[in-house]
């Protein structure tokens, strides 16, 4: 099931993630990632109680530079794959999704497509390397420790618009 896409204002949001190059399908490398993750929030001594993501950085089908990431204020050592940035503020296009994130793919797909239909812009650039974006957003407004049943599994994606 999928919302109709919404345009929104969106703060800036401090975060920590596992910078990682994946090719599509990806989902066997986000589990550990996230792991990865929080084990950092764990050694810190922070709960991580902030909004969870994959930020999608380089996309160069199938190729992806992604970000397994939580939003925070709080200060987290970094090692390894471990980055922090912020999510930067802007006019984003928001859709939520509910359903197996299989279905994600397609989601983005007709998100991208009704975007090109309304004449929006992404704040993207164009590169050797494939498209580079500011903010390009899956949510996880819960996951599978959470919700068990696929089905219900609610995604919000959020893409930074041009120029905002």
């Amino acid at each position: 099931m999928l919302t109709m896409p919404e345009t929104i204002e969106w703060g800036p949001k401090s975060y920590v993630a596992v910078r990682l190059p994946v090719v599509i399908p990806f989902g066997q490398e986000v589990h550990p990632a996230f792991e990865e993750l929080f084990e950092a929030f764990g050694q810190a001594g922070v709960e991580p109680d902030g909004i969870e993501f994959i930020k999608f950085n380089v996309v160069d089908m199938p190729r992806l530079e992604i970000e397994v990431g939580m939003t925070t204020d709080a200060t987290i050592p970094l090692s390894g794959r471990l980055v922090n940035g912020v999510l930067p503020a802007g006019r984003y296009v928001s859709m939520t999704y509910t359903g197996p994130y299989d279905g994600l793919y397609d989601a983005t797909a007709m998100l991208v497509g009704w975007a090109k239909e309304k004449g929006l812009q992404w704040d993207a650039q164009s590169t050797e390397n494939g498209d580079v974006f500011a903010s390009r957003l899956e949510v996880h407004d819960n996951n599978p420790s959470i919700e068990p049943d696929p089905a219900k599994l609610v995604t919000t994606l959020l893409f930074k618009l041009a120029g905002s």
